[in-house]
């Protein structure tokens, strides 16, 4: 294969990991309902995961997007693979990744508990089955039947999702089109995945969120996974930037915790801009007169006190900065949690440490 088409397989591939491993990594509640859905479990959203994250290529890039195997209340494992190009032999692959955790995790001498299997396609294909199968020959012991269910995202609508809470797999819904806007752009096209992303997806989205079934931080960081998933399948198209859909869709997925972040910075830095001018102007002027006074003889005032004003401004600023941003910090946190009351929401769209919004509030 060319190397520089091996490149872009593997950027393609890395992408779409990314995204959903960035999904499985949403709250709790959601990963739980995740798996409730594609499980068929009934797990309380507040129960304990455990990651256990594994990462495997071959020569032909035929790559699993992502190998996740979690394990629920410290005892019950699942296995999930995203794969978005046909593999042959993706259920041996399953096989031997589940087989390694089996024997990893194992409590009991001469017992191994594989985890429960399933593939995610995220693409169209007829030929993908329902179930994966191999048959295990163990001579005369048996003949086993290993089986690993398919999951095919794109038969299913945003609707059907929602119902099963799985809500978090929304964002590969942007691939249902993919295809045939590939062939080409036209005004039809355009209007259906207008429809799809701003109707039907952020609907789902916002919906889920009124239910409870995600977070805000939830709801937030999969709009900000769907707009990069748009820009790297259809912002590129000639036809949609001068049509104007790019723009649309941009105005469409504006996040709320955007909008309120823009407002909180230009708010804190017109604030500390203000209250460290005036500190600094005070105490600079106060120190640099006592110790020029002190220090100088009347030859000398203008050279020593140019040196001893950069000196203490220096000085003076670090530390005034300090405590004012520290001071606008604890307000930012406290606003935003009396709107939020959550802090590990807070924590999330500040990207600070949670224990810190914990000590602040």
């Amino acid at each position: 294969m060319d190397k520089n088409l091996k490149d872009s397989n593997r950027q393609i591939v890395q992408i779409y990991d990314r995204i959903f491993k960035k999904i499985l990594t949403l709250s709790v509640r959601a990963v739980i309902s995740l798996i409730n859905g594609l499980f068929g479990t009934e797990y309380p959203p507040d129960s304990t995961i455990t990651y256990n994250w594994t990462e495997h290529h071959d020569d032909n890039l035929k790559k699993t997007l992502a190998d996740t195997i979690l394990t629920i209340n410290q005892f019950y494992s699942y296995h999930i693979e995203a794969q978005m190009y046909e593999d042959e032999e993706i259920e041996f692959r399953v096989f031997d990744y589940s087989y390694g955790h089996a024997l990893k995790a194992r409590s009991d001498a001469d017992v191994l508990h594989f985890p429960e299997p399933r593939i995610i396609y995220l693409y169209n294909h007829k030929r993908i089955p329902d179930v994966k199968e191999i048959l295990l020959d163990f001579g005369t012991q048996g003949i086993f039947l290993y089986r690993v269910p398919v999951f095919k995202l794109l038969e299913h609508t945003a609707e059907e999702l929602s119902s099963r809470k799985m809500v978090i797999l929304i964002p590969f819904m942007l691939l249902k089109l993919r295809d045939s806007i590939r062939k080409e752009r036209t005004q039809e096209n355009m209007k259906a995945l207008r429809t799809l992303v701003l109707d039907d997806i952020i609907e789902t989205i916002n919906e889920n969120q009124a239910l409870g079934n995600i977070t805000s931080a939830d709801a937030n960081k999969l709009r900000s996974l769907i707009r990069k998933l748009y820009n790297h399948l259809y912002s590129h198209y000639e036809e949609f930037i001068k049509g104007g859909l790019n723009d649309m869709m941009e105005d469409g997925l504006v996040l709320e915790a955007d909008i309120l972040e823009a407002e909180l910075t230009k708010k804190i830095t017109e604030r500390v801009t203000r209250e460290v001018t005036q500190q600094v102007t005070e105490q600079v002027t106060e120190q640099v007169t006592q110790q020029v006074t002190e220090q100088v003889t009347e030859q000398v005032t203008q050279q020593v006190t140019e040196q001893v004003t950069e000196q203490v401004t220096e000085q003076v600023t670090e530390q005034v900065t300090e405590d004012v941003m520290r001071r606008s910090q604890r307000d930012t946190i406290c606003k935003l949690y009396s709107k939020l009351k959550d802090a590990g929401q807070v924590a999330e769209l500040l990207e600070v440490p949670l224990d810190l919004v914990q000590e602040m509030i």
